[in-house]
């Protein structure tokens, strides 16, 4: 079976896996639009398809590049705004109360929100030249997607507040050591690895597995939203200043960012 939902595209197979592919090539920046169809994505391949297991992956060079704050790709939208930003983080929601367990496969680099995404899935696939970067302190931002929540959560509270206050990237080898990433893989075996752990999980009791994720995951939803609500509040004091618009003035231009302070 196989559905689209907007740019994300969904199947599943005999083997009960669901595979999600988000097709914003190649950088795959998100808007609410977006998130709100990789959900709808979830709850089909859930409902309709009778996936046991979902692969959340992407089409193109980077699993996901967050939020488009410098207007460079096509789907660019103007998420820094509370209207923007909270729409956004409401269909975000949606992922962190999916009912199956999801496996990222993470190609090329997960940034900012794209961080945000791989870290709502229950396990995360790499390779040695994926990276990892919570990149919001060098935009003059502070996070969102819930990483406040999700990130300690999965390496450390040290380890995550050396990403946040760094904005540093994280290859695939750091990934898997500090436990960020699951499998390590090479780069043209990482679908392919994503999709096996995913058959191996889809064929446990489908009754166990979901009673052990709720257990596992109890909270979490309410976690991510409460999170949520304080990271867009926190946005929304940077948003208008000085530092924020060399942030994103320098990303676009690629140099080092000139903060002031202000």
């Amino acid at each position: 079976m196989s559905g689209a939902f907007g740019d994300v595209s969904a199947s599943a197979g005999e083997d009960l896996v669901g595979i999600a592919e988000i097709c914003r090539p190649p950088d795959n920046f998100f808007d609410a639009t977006l998130i709100a169809s990789l959900a709808d994505a979830y709850a089909w391949l859930d409902q309709e398809a009778g996936a046991r297991a979902i692969v959340l992956c992407s089409r193109g060079k980077h699993f996901c590049a967050g939020a488009d704050f410098t207007g460079r790709s096509a789907h660019a939208r103007q998420i820094g705004s509370s209207g923007g930003a909270g729409e956004l983080y409401e269909e975000a929601l949606r992922l962190f109360e999916a009912r199956l367990p999801v496996i990222a496969a993470v190609q090329g680099a997960a940034v900012g929100g794209g961080l945000g995404l791989a870290c709502s899935a229950d396990f995360r696939v790499a390779s040695p030249e994926s990276r990892f970067s919570a990149n919001f302190a060098r935009i003059g931002l502070h996070q969102g997607f819930g990483l406040s929540a999700t990130l300690p959560a999965i390496i450390g509270q040290q380890r995550a507040t050396d990403m946040l206050y760094t904005g540093r990237r994280v290859g695939g080898d750091e990934a898997a050591r500090i436990g960020l990433a699951d499998r390590l893989v090479e780069a043209a075996d990482l679908r392919g690895a994503a999709q096996e752990f995913a058959a191996e999980i889809a064929a446990a009791g489908p009754l166990a597995v979901r009673a052990i994720r709720t257990t596992m995951r109890a909270g979490l939803a309410d976690r991510a939203r409460s999170a949520m609500e304080h990271e867009l509040a926190e946005q929304q004091k940077l948003w208008p200043t000085a530092d924020f618009a060399e942030g994103v003035r320098a990303s676009s231009e690629r140099r080092p960012p000139r903060f002031q302070g202000r």
